[in-house]
């Protein structure tokens, strides 16, 4: 049976990555930070600022929502198929702007960055209407297990902490 979310469960969701989050970062020793992780070519360090880029993107998506939410649905379509065709060179340019990401946001920097990204978020998902969490528009499915053909605003909210989530499983920080 799918999962049923809501904004009530997305904002608990939110929550729940900022504590686990604060707490990976600040328990993580600067060896660990340094060590592969399982199933990526990132260090932990890197896959950590790669987790909170995936809600960073979670925040420009949801004006893609809004706007391609309004328009026929061919618009999103074509725009989604465009984004597909263009997988290799993405994928390429995701890893390496989380190698340089991780090289300016470390320690307390990233935790502050994470926190007051969640907090956007929780702010942008108290005033959205259910109107406005309906709108939907397509996804480009090669870029992100975790896309679907179509989404609405309250399943972009939700794929922040799904993105999370599953990289956190790739982590080795805990090996120490």
């Amino acid at each position: 049976m799918p999962e049923t979310i809501d904004a009530r469960s997305v904002h608990e969701e939110l929550d729940r990555a900022r504590a686990l989050f604060d707490h990976l970062v600040g328990s993580a020793s600067p060896e660990a930070l340094r060590r592969p992780t399982g199933g990526t070519r990132w260090t932990n360090q890197q896959l950590l600022f790669h987790m909170l880029f995936g809600y960073l993107v979670v925040l420009r998506l949801l004006a893609l929502v809004r706007l391609f939410g309004r328009l026929p649905d061919r618009y999103s379509r074509v725009f989604a198929a465009s984004l597909n065709a263009v997988t290799r060179p993405y994928d390429h340019i995701n890893y390496l702007g989380s190698c340089g990401g991780a090289l300016v946001f470390r320690g307390p920097r990233l935790v502050r960055r994470f926190d007051r990204t969640i907090e956007a978020l929780h702010h942008r998902l108290d005033a959205e209407t259910p109107d406005g969490l309906g709108r939907r528009m397509h996804f480009p499915v090669r870029w992100d297990p975790f896309f679907e053909d179509t989404m609405t605003l309250l399943d972009v909210y939700h794929f922040g902490t799904q993105h999370f989530d599953f990289h956190a499983r790739q982590l080795t920080l805990d090996r120490d």
